[in-house]
């Protein structure tokens, strides 16, 4: 039996973003008969704490969860994390999986999650000690991501070094990932390997609005404006406020269900407004009922940050059959689904015409319901979980044949 090794922060119990798609991979894999070991950290997104049942646990810890042997390292979790806190925080992540390296079995295939970039050091720290075959997969290109939110301009030097040791860190692997079109595109820039378009999924059977019911905290007889998903760094809340002010509160009830480094923050902002509501994340098992009982869904991301990262989040939104608003960068890959999907309107600023557009939009319950089914369509067509995950054990077969 060939073996597997991923190695990446987020694993399950998490099951969101990353981790859950992480989770998902390793099971499938697992699934169709290869012995697949995760090295990870504790759980703790997008609390940015570790969760309590694991807070006892030892420093290295070992489990076995739905056929997948999972070795953990208690990592460093700042519950204010600032650039130089996130630095400690991969660190100590790195540094306590180094030791996790020699407690696994030499694996055929390691499989390197990117955040962070260090995850690609232990993996090549493997081809190197056992002849393993490398493959880096890209969720975030995040020294883009950090140095297009203005870090890059007050630390250039800084920068320019970890874009080089990103360039070589890449040079090692025999394929490299990524899962959007656009961060194909940065990736041709970055490395010379192989690239492969590994796109995340939705499970249409996990968001349906067949079957999804009401949900208790989308109960409000106005109409139900949803965000669901991180609270951080990499949306715009000062927008998101602005909308909250601008939109008719007496026609509109705005909820807020996440978790991450800028909820405090967010949390104080709302309060003083009675047609917005915040809520901690629900379990994943109430995902469907919670996106599919909202009738508009938002995601406000920063403009300046181009096609670092591609929000997992659209593809939930867009699966639970309702419309979607979304301000981002006018070059981004997410402008150009909405634009082939008419599932949702786009904007590339803030501005009232985005608060008339929706108040229209909301008017026309007709054009509403147009608008989800073109957004669920396209999603189920383009990002089906097993036809991408079938697709990625076929090359992982491939890549394991050559070895």
């Amino acid at each position: 039996m060939k073996k597997i090794t991923i190695i990446g922060i987020n694993y399950y119990p998490e099951d969101s973003a990353i981790g859950l798609y992480t989770t998902q991979k390793a099971e499938h894999l697992a699934s169709n008969g290869y012995d697949v070991t995760v090295i990870t950290g504790f759980p703790y997104y997008p609390q940015w704490k570790i969760l309590e049942e694991y807070k006892s646990k030892p420093y290295l810890l070992k489990e076995s969860i739905n056929g997948v042997n999972v070795f953990r390292s208690k990592q460093y979790v700042p519950s204010k994390p600032t650039f130089f806190k996130r630095i400690l925080h991969l660190s100590s992540f790195t540094f306590g999986n180094f030791l996790n390296l020699f407690r696994i079995s030499k694996p055929d295939l390691v499989i390197s999650i990117v955040p962070f970039t260090t995850s690609i050091l232990l993996g090549w720290f493997l081809k190197l000690r056992y002849k393993s075959i490398l493959w880096t997969h890209i969720q975030d290109f995040e020294f883009d991501a950090a140095s297009q939110t203005g870090l890059g301009a007050s630390t250039p030097t800084l920068f320019k070094i970890l874009f080089k040791v990103e360039k070589i860190l890449l040079s090692r692997a025999s394929l490299i990932s990524t899962i959007s079109n656009s961060m194909m595109q940065t990736l041709h820039q970055k490395s010379c390997a192989e690239a492969y378009f590994l796109p995340n999924w939705i499970d249409e059977n996990k968001i349906n609005p067949r079957t999804s019911k009401q949900h208790q905290l989308l109960g409000s007889k106005k109409t139900k404006i949803l965000y669901s998903g991180n609270i951080g760094e990499k949306q715009d809340w000062d927008v998101f406020m602005a909308f909250c002010r601008d939109i008719d509160a007496s026609k509109n009830q705005i909820i807020v269900v996440g978790d991450g480094a800028k909820k405090d923050w967010l949390t104080g902002e709302i309060n003083a407004l009675d047609h917005v509501a915040y809520h901690p994340p629900v379990p994943y098992e109430e995902l469907s009922d919670l996106l599919c009982s909202a009738d508009l869904h938002i995601l406000f991301q920063k403009t300046d940050v181009l096609d670092a990262v591609m929000p997992s989040k659209i593809l939930g939104m867009m699966a639970s059959g309702k419309p979607s608003l979304v301000i981002g960068n006018k070059d981004s890959e997410v402008k150009q689904i909405f634009e082939i999907s008419n599932g949702g309107l786009f904007f590339s600023n803030y501005s009232n015409a985005l608060v008339n557009a929706v108040e229209k939009l909301m008017e026309r319950p007709s054009s509403c319901e147009k608008m989800g089914k073109s957004a669920r369509a396209y999603v189920l067509s383009n990002f089906s979980k097993a036809e991408i995950l079938n697709k990625m054990t076929e090359k992982v077969k491939t890549l394991l044949q050559h070895n």
